[in-house]
């Protein structure tokens, strides 16, 4: 079982996002605690992918069309930081 852990923004982020938002990271987050991050992958909805870049060694996951969950895995202490929740732009 993964510990999902997250950062101070994402709490303040959460309360902005909407509940169809909330219900998504909810079931994402209860995944992750159960299967770990290979859970996702079995999903589709959630189109797990390896981030590049200036966010290189983190990972994004749908929660809709827009809407992304980006988090980094610490497989030695089986942790999942989020770091952010953000609506993403096109």
């Amino acid at each position: 079982m993964y510990t999902v852990l997250e950062h101070k923004e994402v709490a303040k982020a959460f309360k902005r996002v909407p509940a169809e938002i909330k219900r998504s990271y909810l079931a994402w987050k209860r995944i992750v605690e159960l299967e770990g991050p290979q859970g996702l992958r079995l999903i589709k909805g959630f189109h797990d992918e390896t981030l590049k870049g200036e966010w290189g060694g983190f990972r994004s996951s749908r929660l809709n069309r827009q809407w992304r969950v980006i988090y980094k895995i610490d497989k030695d202490q089986l942790i999942v930081y989020v770091v952010e929740i953000n609506p993403h732009s096109y």
